[in-house]
């Protein structure tokens, strides 16, 4: 029987009034209508009862939920009737069908999932997968011939479906392992790649004697089988050249991608060099010792990989300065300031102050973008900045990367400090309409808190009725239903595909209908003119959360913050390493914090409730703020990261530092762009719930230097 899978607990729904147990209805009903949209259900049957409790609720109001005690909704604007819904006739037994075919697949039942097809074909809506599943199992499996025939049908009933494409890519894929370049170029262009897509392709061109360019072929890589093959060949072929593969290996090195940095190794390396590289893994210094100046480029290659490695561990000093003595001179220049700028590195993502005085030693050495990044960080750390270094440092970035408000922004404070107003302010007000944590700090340079763009015009029947009718939105929409996150996510978003700002602002008002509240915000993310803050910016639970968080005197602006970028507002979410609910609260956590506040019914199974999740996790966000003396910056990067953290980062200051500063040079990259994203959103809430100004650099305040403790928190 399917289970029962309440869409995102539909916790206000829940709110209006009791809802029927089984929204799928028993085995003895006939038919199951999938019905899109929320007009013009029968009241008969459970889903359209579960429906109609739905339509009374009216999510447009979510914005006034931080207001204070006693706030009333702002008016809306009364709607039309919506058109009748497109109805898809869905028998119970097709969907079970389905529901049964995706367990064997996880299960790699194959004979399973072939032998559910005809009856999962009966199923309009997701029918589909169950064929999919069959066919791009037979595609992966190399002893399989590739079923070209049934394929073809499969493209015929599903034109312009996500699963279409996604097979065909699939198919490129598994032409090209099996050498059917000819084929690779016939199935292409796809409309989503990936790197084996890309890398399929260029492989197909060039075997088919086509120019490829070294930069595709490097941009395209990542570790997959189908890049390993094109690198292999494109190398032997002098496609791409020594200086592309050396920049290759020493990016995959200095992110500590070790199998990866291995395998690309051996691209450049012959046996005797492996060994060698294999050494110098182990034991830099020792394999080092006695070794003669080195002359071909593999041997230099090895000996600043060697050098390089010095920089990891506890006797960094020390290496250091053995490096200076025994090795200054006598490698090529830059070689020896790729070196220190590994030094510097490694140094930045320890937060120490040494990280600056090493990158300064790697001279005017291009560098990838990610370690110019940290070349700026490093700089910011200091004590007293030289904004000059800040400035070459950015300067030599990418153009790309140079152009991303993070760095348009320091860039402008460098020219600021060094006496370049009118460029300074230039660069300001090229992000200061960005709607994100440097577009507000930019603003805030400018002498002025950011604008808000003005609200869309109202979504017009008509416009929502496209949206509620658009087949694959319809189709991801039955996914969520089903709890199957990881078809529904790809679904939804390759349906948004050639959208424009009015269709993708009734698509998020389609998902917000649903209680998918994560669609709801990264949908309306995408339009580029008409901005609807409500969407990107909602608040759902009719200021429970709020409510919750004056009890505990926390900032209702903060919280939400948080949780949007927690969870999305997804009460079922589950982290990749098990942290649970609205507000991501792991086990552990969550069982600690149970006890020291007196919940004395939790069971772990209850986590992901409304009300246990909201209530344990801001008290928990109390207890992280307390600890950290109030500064809501800490408090985040400890939510996220664990409150030792920030302490641990903060005893490494020499000097206050702005909390802009602070959230900039922390080492993990989670947890940097956390911070960031979760003070913006406090502000943007804040000032949605207040109907006033707000300035991010208040709210993030100034970071002073404590010593490390030891913290009871968990």
């Amino acid at each position: 029987m399917i289970a029962n899978r309440p869409m995102y607990r539909q916790t206000m729904a829940k709110r209006q009034g009791p809802i029927p147990g089984n929204i799928w209805g028993r085995r003895g009903l006939a038919l199951l209508v999938f019905a899109v949209g929320l007009a013009g259900c029968g009241a008969r049957d459970p889903q359209a009862r579960v429906e109609a409790v739905m339509e009374s609720v009216d999510l447009r109001q979510t914005l006034v939920a931080g207001r204070g005690a006693g706030a009333t909704p702002a008016a809306t604007p009364a709607r039309k009737a919506a058109a009748e819904p497109v109805r898809l006739v869905v028998p119970p037994e097709a969907r079970e069908a389905v529901v049964q075919a995706r367990a064997a697949m996880q299960a790699k039942q194959w004979d399973r999932v072939r032998a559910l097809i005809p009856q999962a074909d009966r199923d309009p809506v997701l029918g589909s997968y169950v064929r999919y599943w069959a066919l791009r199992q037979q595609l992966l499996d190399p002893a399989q011939p590739i079923p070209e025939d049934e394929i073809h049908a499969f493209f015929a009933r599903n034109q312009d479906a996500y699963l279409a494409d996604r097979l065909k890519g699939e198919w490129m894929v598994a032409a090209g392992r099996a050498g059917d370049y000819a084929q690779v170029l016939a199935l292409a262009p796809v409309e989503v790649e990936n790197a084996e897509i890309r890398c399929t392709l260029l492989m197909a061109q060039h075997m088919s004697g086509r120019k490829v360019r070294a930069s595709d072929a490097m941009d395209a890589f990542s570790s997959n089988q189908a890049c390993w093959a094109m690198l292999d060949q494109f190398y032997e072929r002098r496609v791409v050249g020594w200086s592309d593969v050396q920049r290759l290996l020493r990016a995959s090195l200095e992110t500590n991608r070790h199998q990866t940095s291995r395998r690309i190794a051996a691209v450049i390396f012959n046996g005797a060099q492996m060994r060698d590289y294999s050494a110098i893994m182990n034991n830099p210094r020792k394999w080092l010792e006695g070794r003669a100046v080195p002359r071909s480029p593999a041997e230099l290659e090895l000996v600043a990989i060697a050098l390089s490695r010095l920089a990891y561990g506890e006797k960094r000093l020390e290496n250091a300065a053995w490096v200076e003595k025994n090795w200054e001179g006598r490698l090529p220049r830059p070689y020896m300031e790729w070196v220190w700028s590994q030094f510097g590195l490694v140094a930045a993502l320890n937060v120490e102050l040494d990280a600056a005085r090493w990158y300064r030693k790697s001279g005017n050495f291009r560098m990838t973008d990610y370690n110019h990044a940290w070349q700026v960080r490093s700089e910011l750390r200091q004590p007293a900045i030289d904004w000059d270094q800040v400035a070459k440092a950015i300067r030599r970035m990418s153009a790309a990367q140079a152009a991303e408000p993070v760095w348009v922004y320091w860039y402008a404070r460098a020219l600021h400090a060094l006496g370049n107003e009118k460029a300074a302010v230039e660069h300001y007000r090229s992000i200061a309409h960005d709607l994100s944590f440097y577009g507000l700090l930019a603003s805030e340079e400018l002498g002025h808190p950011q604008p808000l763009p003005p609200a869309p015009a109202q979504l017009q029947p008509e416009e929502l009725d496209a949206a509620r009718n658009h087949p694959g939105l319809q189709r991801a929409v039955a996914l969520f239903e089903l709890g199957w996150r990881p078809e529904a996510v790809p679904e939804w978003n390759f349906n948004l595909r050639g959208m424009n700002d009015r269709e993708l602002l009734a698509a998020a008002e389609f998902a917000r209908e649903k209680h998918i509240y994560d669609r709801v915000v990264n949908t309306s993310l995408r339009t580029e003119k008409e901005i609807d803050l409500s969407q990107r910016f909602i608040a759902p639970f009719s200021g429970e959360v709020s409510k919750k968080a004056r009890e505990i005197d926390l900032d209702p602006a903060w919280v939400y913050g948080v949780i949007r970028q927690e969870s999305r507002f997804i009460t079922d979410a589950r982290s990749r390493v098990g942290a649970s609910g609205l507000m991501q609260l792991m086990p552990a956590t969550a069982k600690w914090v149970a006890r020291k506040i007196g919940m004395t019914d939790f069971h772990p199974s209850r986590v992901n409730e409304f009300e246990i999740n909201t209530v344990l996790g801001t008290n928990y966000l109390r207890m992280v703020l307390n600890d950290l003396n109030g500064s809501e910056v800490l408090a985040t990067a400890g939510y996220n990261a664990g409150p030792r953290r920030p302490v641990q980062w903060r005893a490494k200051l020499a000097a206050p530092v702005e909390g802009a500063i602070f959230a900039e040079t922390i080492p993990f990259t989670e947890t940097r762009l956390y911070v960031k994203n979760v003070m913006s959103n406090a502000v943007y809430y804040a000032r949605l719930f207040s109907g006033e100004p707000q300035r991010l650099k208040d709210r993030l305040g100034v970071i002073s230097p404590a010593p490390n403790r030891k913290v009871a928190l968990p």
